[in-house]
């Protein structure tokens, strides 16, 4: 991909008496804004492409007309007046125009306050009341999104809502339809938003300036910015981490609506979860109190219908309450907590600390990590202790560790545009991770070629050059036979492998036989096709890896890395802008969790619990002797929870239930424990098996830090 380059030419013009220097190519509103003077805008977005709909940016450089500064660039000599009377008067009649048939009170002044027609109109001293126009009799509404309001009689044409559905997060989804005084936006073939392909990430209403797009109320009514305090934080969800800023009413202790700020993470992008998904806090099922199980629940076992197997229903909605609360008694905390203490410490004495285990969070934050793995070590004298990542991208850190010596990412996502060629594989990118996706899609969109292989069509695949559907499981081969042309036609990089990699002999010998031919009959992908892509692959000066649960969820999941790993080093696509290996971390902090220790075999910053010398900095920190052996992982662990071997247990904001393999089995485990204790902010299934319940902190009531898939630390700060 050749990005644009910034010239290197400078043009000096006058800009309201100021001499300004600025590169060639400038346009007239951004030299103006670097030289501090303000020109008004409807229709343009920095972050938009400068369209000059509105006209409200007019200025006059001295020729017959007015010129739209937003998309006229600066001359040699130019000299702009931005404020004359001339200038002026053509904003006045302009706003005039756009108010004549605008709502009395539109639906963004009733919320946020920050209607820029408004505004404007008040700077310009326009007065609605003496406006002798003729108006419409209104251009209806649509409130068929469970999040965005539509109202068409207050748009004004100004398309940035179209500019930011296809060019932020590039879903095609708004368009105009009809002609003169009937011309408006539309959704998809003109159908109601609700309706559409819409995915309501909510980008069209954080850039609209008027009120023809607005958030809808979600928890308390949305009031002026104003009158509502804000926090900057980060979104709770994904591994993207999202740059986000939370406006919350103090008297109700209620976030009343979210927006994205600018980072390097997410460029102030934010999807459904991350603009709308705050409202769970207030939820009327939230744990709030400690509850214990009252001796005539025993023995223990599942309690809903839906845990019990006797539904259909998929587990993972929202517990049965009034099947599984009668099972339990409020306690306080004291006796709760007592409880806890005293039935682990028994454990531990009778049967040993090994027969305790810990499941900890990556939802939770690195300090929260970091404590959790420290309660199991040091208090319960044990290394079992784990969480989600051994189910996700565990298999990725093994081959990452083995072949280059760090367990995590070599890049960030945004550098697919510095790519001329981006591979996803095994990833639901535009589900799972929707603003990292954003990123592959403004790529592809700016002629990085974009390869997509999965064994279904995923979301991101609309965007790619080449798609190859592949039989599931049958990645090895595919990416074997891959390598097999690299190395055939000589697309190597022996400069790399040279003074960087070492066994590539070995490599060679054991792919010699995966010619894309053999590869075709095990994947399913044509020959020809392999080897179109293989090259390239090969020939890219730069490429970039994404991969997903897709990979990594396997048997043979190591053995997949291992591949995607061989195939950068092969063509010397690591530690260069465009290039590298980027395993898609699921949730928001389970990168941070992992370097926090939360793992059987490590402690934190992943040093070995089996080194001596890394044993005894942390003996000497926390004053305890610690466990030499490595822990058991989440599955070792309940298949010794339904052996008997582990009998007590601590889960905070896990549930493996849901999250593990095998039902059936984990069901079994569970109900085997002698005590479970399990700490979250909802009744999970889990929970249904448990001694005793604790409540907990969500993400916007704690402060502390997370660490995204692309290893950065942000700080996530109290907001209720």
């Amino acid at each position: 991909m050749n990005l644009p380059q910034e010239s290197t030419q400078t043009v000096t013009l006058i800009i309201d008496g100021r001499t300004v220097s600025v590169p060639a190519g400038t346009t007239i509103w951004d030299a103006a804004r670097q030289a501090g003077v303000e020109i008004p805008v409807l229709c343009h977005d920095p972050r938009l492409r400068p369209v000059g709909v509105c006209r409200m940016c007019v200025v006059d450089v001295g020729e017959r007309v007015l010129a739209a500064s937003c998309v006229r660039e600066v001359a040699a000599g130019m000299n702009v007046v931005t404020n004359s009377e001339k200038v002026q008067n053509c904003r006045r009649t302009l706003t005039e125009l756009l108010l004549s048939d605008y709502p009395e009170i539109s639906a963004r002044e009733r919320t946020t306050g920050d209607d820029l027609l408004i505004d404007l109109a008040n700077k310009l001293q326009v007065d609605r009341d003496t406006i002798q126009l003729p108006s419409g009799n209104g251009r209806g509404t649509d409130s068929s999104s469970p999040v965005i309001a539509v109202d068409h009689s207050a748009c004004i044409l100004c398309d940035r809502c179209i500019r930011a559905c296809d060019e932020v997060q590039h879903n095609d989804v708004i368009g105009r339809t009809g002609k003169g005084y009937g011309s408006r936006i539309c959704f998809d073939f003109d159908v109601p938003m609700g309706a559409s392909t819409c995915v309501s990430c909510g980008e069209c209403a954080a850039v609209c300036p008027t009120g023809a797009l607005v958030n809808r109320t979600l928890t308390t009514p949305i009031r002026p910015r104003a009158d509502l305090r804000t926090i900057d934080s980060v979104c709770p969800y994904c591994g993207v981490g999202c740059a986000t800023s939370y406006h919350i009413d103090t008297e109700a202790n209620t976030i009343v609506f979210a927006e994205g700020r600018e980072s390097p993470a997410s460029e102030s992008r934010l999807c459904v979860k991350g603009r709308y998904g705050f409202d769970y806090t207030k939820h009327p099922q939230r744990l709030t109190a400690p509850l214990i199980r009252r001796e005539d629940a025993y023995p223990k076992g599942p309690l809903s219908s839906d845990v019990k197997g006797e539904t259909k229903k998929r587990p993972g909605g929202l517990v049965d309450y009034d099947e599984v609360m009668p099972a339990f008694r409020e306690a306080t905390w004291d006796e709760a907590l007592d409880l806890v203490a005293s039935r682990l410490k028994a454990i531990k004495d009778e049967s040993g600390p090994s027969t305790l285990a810990g499941f900890g969070s990556a939802k939770c934050s690195n300090e929260e990590a970091y404590l959790f793995q420290k309660l199991v070590r040091a208090v319960f004298g044990t290394n079992n202790v784990d969480h989600c990542t051994r189910l996700c991208h565990a298999s990725s850190v093994a081959a990452l560790l083995e072949t280059i010596g760090s367990g995590a990412v070599t890049n960030v996502f945004a550098d697919v545009r510095n790519a001329d060629v981006a591979l996803v594989t095994g990833s639901n990118t535009t589900a799972n991770h929707p603003v990292a996706a954003t990123f592959i899609k403004d790529a592809a969109a700016s002629g990085t070629t974009l390869i997509v292989i999965d064994s279904r069509k995923t979301g991101i695949a609309q965007h790619a050059d080449h798609f190859l559907h592949i039989t599931p499981g049958s990645d090895v081969p595919l990416y074997n036979a891959m390598m097999h042309v690299i190395i055939e036609e000589d697309l190597v990089n022996h400069d790399y492998i040279r003074d960087f990699t070492e066994g590539f002999a070995e490599l060679r010998a054991l792919i010699d036989k995966y010619t894309p031919e053999l590869a075709q009959g095990i994947c399913g992908v044509p020959a020809a096709t392999i080897r179109e892509v293989a090259r390239i692959l090969g020939q890219a000066n730069a490429a970039i890896i994404f991969w997903g649960m897709g990979i990594s969820q396997h048997t043979h999941g190591t053995d997949n890395a291992r591949c995607l790993i061989s195939l950068a080093l092969l063509t010397g696509n690591i530690g260069r802008p465009g290039t590298g290996l980027h395993p898609l971390r699921g949730q928001n902090n389970v990168q941070g969790a992992s370097d926090a220790g939360l793992i059987p075999m490590v402690y934190p910053d992943y040093q070995s619990v089996a080194s001596s010398e890394a044993r005894k900095k942390f003996e000497d920190a926390w004053g305890v002797s610690l466990d030499p052996n490595p822990g058991l992982t989440v599955v070792e662990i309940i298949g010794g929870a339904l052996a008997g071997e582990i009998k007590g247990m601590y889960m905070m904001g896990e549930n493996p239930f849901l999250s593990d393999p095998n039902v059936n089995k984990v069901r079994k485990a569970l109900s085997n424990l002698e005590f479970l204790c399990v700490q979250d902010i909802f009744l999970t299934e889990t929970a249904e098996f448990a001694d005793v319940i604790l409540p907990a902190a969500s993400f916007f009531e704690k402060d502390g830090t997370y660490t995204n898939s692309d290893r950065r630390v942000q700080v996530g700060q109290m907001a209720l």
